[in-house]
């Protein structure tokens, strides 16, 4: 029978006697649970014979020679330690020895022991590493019943112990801020065995203490901002990148003299640690770790701790990133807001934007206000879907268009409905949630326009709040360009000492709890809030942070009407009732009253003859009452104007009709558009408005 060979050309002991003693090592090796390794630092890879293979599990040529691999089989706890020794190793040029246990494929752990010797080149660097790695299983399991294993096993697991608490808790941290309270908690200082900590930063040469528990406040204070060149514990171990371990309250004073007007503070069995942190081969901090009941590291412990260092240098530094990306996009949404908000008389005005705890720390919620030609306000705060740099950019662009429309004198509706379609017409694939709030200070009228976006929040003179329920179209952007998006209007009085809150959902919505909890939790904080616009603002925002955890990013836009004597509101509204004839003739005279009391008397003519088309329009068409408004507003380019409002229950819009000598009817609509100067159709839930605007120089 021809005899076989093993894959890695080596004779298999079972089948197959060695030819060479250099086999007869190996064969040897391999039948006690033994084998050979040899490490290629040129280009990382690690060799095994097949005993070596067979210790840590691998079938033969199942191991592809990667480290990576090779760590995916030894347990996380236990690799920094491994990964410890063999650097200093590597460092020193010298051997190493340690134990350490792997998962075998069938899930079962097996203990081993490896040793490795740092081979040299002839410039005296490392060039490679090669030893011997056996199977410690029985080894350990001999002597597993001793107390020193039960001890050394105990105090290995603190130790494992002490890298995983600290992982745990910086896990969660994103800003330096949370990196320095999470190292400073009592609960973690208990649970590594600290009396003490403290956290440092490298800044422009000084060392910055970030935080600090159980540490002298004088200390503190006195050793902030130091020279890195001080002889200074946390200065010396960022500086030499090496752990500076203390062991009694003489060796502090003879190492650190400056120290010693500080040291009678100190109890005479004090141990320190102080561990460099070190990111991308650049140092960038300290911390600093005092023991009371200890006066020695042993070597093991001392491992630990420089793994230690290492976890907390990956959480500052990602921290760090964080912090720079979270200001830049501060930044560039700040720079996307409006600047300042309009000084109006008669109405106070407050705004806030808060950017999400999220990475990056960047969305598409605005918030735009301006002082339209007539005196009025409008009001606009919005929402574009996503948190990127693209909804920051959409936002932008979005907020200009609207502030375009509105200032062209449209009405709200009009305004929404192009910003509807303008966002449409970008193609970005993107929609967006809005509300505009058009408000005039002298009399309070409001009228409000929602695409998809949360109600406004209304607080009243005697304190009390609700939401108010006003009808709304789709976001913005869900329509095609060839529609005509529909967006209702909603008209509200806000009476002197009245407060509006316009907000985007970020402000009430939670991962955790209903959004009704957050509207009813508003609705507390807006009642108890303090009464100026800015004051309430800040408080709203304070208030809602620990519910909703800041994970969206907040607009928030406050407009209150100050108490003092109310300007009494020009306006005029009544109601004709259908088969009334007395109604449109007391509609009639109730125009011309209130247009000579408005200086308006040179429009009575017109505006009754347009009165009485427009309601007999809305008469002859719908089944339900019609109501008749009438006030007086600026025009955009100057002067008085009167605009007059018919609502109805129809749903269904005039329309301009041909007419003859021989027809009756069918001039309605051609005189409103001879006499006026602009005139439209809002849709208005249920009905629609027909609107029209008379200038006092008739054209």
């Amino acid at each position: 029978m021809e005899r076989s060979a093993a894959p890695s050309g080596e004779p298999d002991p079972r089948t197959e006697a060695p030819s060479d003693p250099l086999s007869t090592a190996r064969v040897a090796l391999a039948v006690n649970g033994m084998g050979t390794f040899t490490w290629d630092l040129s280009d990382g890879l690690l060799r095994y014979d097949r005993g070596g293979a067979a210790v840590m599990g691998f079938r033969p040529g199942e191991f592809d020679g990667r480290l990576e691999t090779l760590a995916e089989r030894m347990l996380p706890v236990e690799l920094p330690a491994v990964q410890e020794q063999v650097e200093r190793a590597l460092r020193d040029r010298s051997s190493f020895s340690l134990y350490f246990r792997v998962r075998l494929p069938d899930g079962e752990l097996r203990w081993t022991h490896t040793q490795g010797h740092v081979v040299l080149d002839r410039a005296g660097d490392p060039a490679r590493v090669i030893g011997i790695i056996r199977d410690a299983s029985q080894e350990l399991r001999a002597v597993d019943q001793t107390e020193e294993l039960r001890r050394v096993r105990s105090e290995r697991r603190r130790q494992a112990d002490i890298v995983g608490h600290v992982s745990d808790t910086l896990v969660p941290t994103l800003t330096l801020e949370d990196v320095a309270d999470a190292l400073t908690t009592d609960r973690l200082m208990r649970q590594i065995g600290a009396s003490g900590v403290v956290l440092g930063m490298v800044d422009e040469g000084r060392m910055r203490l970030i935080g600090s528990n159980g540490i002298p406040e004088e200390l503190v204070r006195d050793f902030h901002l130091t020279p890195l060149e001080a002889r200074l514990p946390l200065a010396e171990a960022s500086r030499t990148r090496e752990a500076v371990f203390v062991t009694s309250r003489a060796h502090f004073v003879s190492r650190y003299p400056s120290l010693e007007a500080y040291a009678e503070d100190f109890p005479q069995t004090i141990a320190a640690v102080y561990l460099p942190l070190i990111a991308q081969d650049t140092p960038i901090g300290a911390v600093g770790l005092t023991y009371t009941d200890r006066a020695r590291f042993p070597q093991d412990e001392r491992t630990v701790l420089r793994a230690l260092g290492k976890v907390i240098a990956q959480a500052l530094q990602r921290a760090l990133l964080y912090d720079q990306e979270h200001e830049l996009a501060a930044g560039l949404q700040t720079a996307m807001l409006p600047g300042h908000l309009p000084d109006s008389p008669g109405l106070e005005l407050a705004a806030r934007y808060r950017p999400t705890r999220s990475r990056g720390g960047i969305g598409g919620d605005w918030y735009d206000a301006l002082l339209l030609a007539d005196g009025r306000v409008g009001a606009v705060i919005g929402d574009v879907q996503g948190h990127d740099v693209t909804a920051a950019a959409i936002m932008g662009q979005l907020r200009i268009a609207l502030r375009a429309y509105a200032a062209e004198g449209h009405p709200p509706t009009t305004v929404m409905a192009r910003a509807s379609v303008f966002l449409t017409e970008l193609d970005t694939g993107r929609f967006a949630t809005c509300l505009l709030a058009v408000l005039d200070p002298r009399t309070g009228m409001t009228t409000i326009v929602r695409a998809g976006h949360p109600d406004p929040v209304l607080r009243l003179t005697d304190g009390g709040t609700d939401w108010l329920d006003v009808p709304g179209g789709l976001p913005l952007g869900l329509t095609s360009p060839e529609a005509q998006p529909v967006y209702p209007a909603h008209e509200t009085a806000l009476d002197p000492g009245s407060t509006l809150v316009l907000c985007t959902d970020g402000l009430i919505e939670s991962r955790t709890e209903d959004i009704d909890t957050g509207r009813a939790r508003l609705l507390e904080a807006l009642r108890d809030g303090p009464g100026g616009p800015h004051e309430l603002a800040d408080h709203l925002l304070r208030a809602m942070a620990p519910y909703t955890g800041e994970e969206d990013d907040v607009a928030l836009l406050v407009l209150r009407r100050p108490l003092g004597r109310a300007t009494p509101a020009q306006r005029l509204e009544t109601v004709v009732a259908p088969n009334d004839p007395e109604a449109l003739r007391a509609a009639r005279q109730d125009l011309r009253e209130a247009l000579e009391g408005w200086q308006l008397g040179p429009l009575a003519d017109i505006a009754v003859l347009l009165t009485c088309e427009l309601v007999t329009n809305a008469l002859l068409h719908t089944g339900g009452d019609t109501t008749l408004t009438a006030q007086p507003v600026r025009r955009a380019g100057g002067g008085r104007a009167l605009r007059l409002s018919v609502s109805d229950t129809s749903p269904a819009s005039p329309r301009r009709r041909p007419a003859t000598e021989q027809h009756t009817s069918g001039r309605g609509m051609l005189l409103v558009e001879e006499l006026t100067s602009a005139w439209g159709v809002e849709p208005r839930g249920t009905g629609k408005t027909v609107w029209c605007e008379i200038p006092l120089a008739v054209p």
